[in-house]
């Protein structure tokens, strides 16, 4: 399964008001784990920088000027997203200028079915809050410290580490190397689906009996007793 965790900077909070994508980050995960592959870039709005949002970000006008059109990275975005699932903290805000920019360079857009929200997820679990990614990263024990203002690639990086926790943390990684131990140890692997069965091993000295010989007789006399369709006689020979 690939996935990837994904973040954006922008210019502000309306694309259909004026506000442009400046930077994107993506991390690549398959099965929830980073394969090391990731993509990023910076923009050039060609607008100018407000204030507010130069404070969240740091990038200004100035350094963005050189940076290449959002219809120049568009295809190699693409290319790079794929059918994967796109994992995100507040999704609606970053495909509210993720769709607007691909729409305007008249590429296809990217549809709710393959995203999946963090922020609803932390939600559900946390229902009390916070569950901003910072406050997430303290719930969780995730370190931030190098989040002094957002980045798009760094905010990704650190939502694949929330994700993870989100959805299972530590025990989802265990629970899959025990399945591919036991798979190698079986030498055999189950279809999606489908039950796999294994012969286990006899111990090398059996146990000690837990019941008495009396005891043992008892109840064998016992079972005798209740016929010969009895379904003990299946299981007690």
């Amino acid at each position: 399964m690939r996935e990837i965790s994904f973040d954006t900077e922008t210019t502000g909070l309306n694309p259909r008001g004026g506000d442009r994508l400046v930077e994107i980050g993506g991390v690549e995960l398959i099965n929830h784990v980073p394969t090391g592959k990731s993509y990023h870039v910076y923009i050039n709005p060609q607008r100018d920088m407000p204030e507010e949002a130069f404070r969240v970000h740091g990038l200004s006008a100035e350094f963005l000027s050189d940076k290449p059109l959002f219809a120049h990275v568009a295809d190699e975005f693409l290319d790079f997203v794929g059918d994967a699932t796109l994992v995100i903290h507040n999704a609606a805000f970053d495909m509210g200028f993720i769709n607007f920019e691909l729409e305007q360079v008249g590429r296809r857009t990217i549809p709710n079915s393959q995203v999946i929200d963090t922020l609803e997820i932390a939600r559900r679990k946390h229902p009390t809050g916070p569950n901003s990614l910072d406050a997430l990263c303290s719930r969780y024990g995730i370190d931030n410290s190098k989040r002094v203002k957002h980045g798009a690639l760094l905010d990704a990086e650190i939502l694949a580490e929330v994700y993870l926790e989100l959805i299972g943390g530590r025990q989802t990684a265990l629970g899959l190397i025990m399945e591919e131990e036991t798979s190698a140890s079986i030498g055999m692997a189950a279809e999606p689906g489908e039950l796999g069965t294994f012969n286990a091993k006899r111990r090398p000295v059996a146990l000690s009996p837990l019941l008495a010989e009396s005891e043992f007789e008892a109840h064998k006399a016992f079972v005798e007793g209740m016929g010969e369709t009895s379904v003990w006689r299946k299981y007690g020979g």
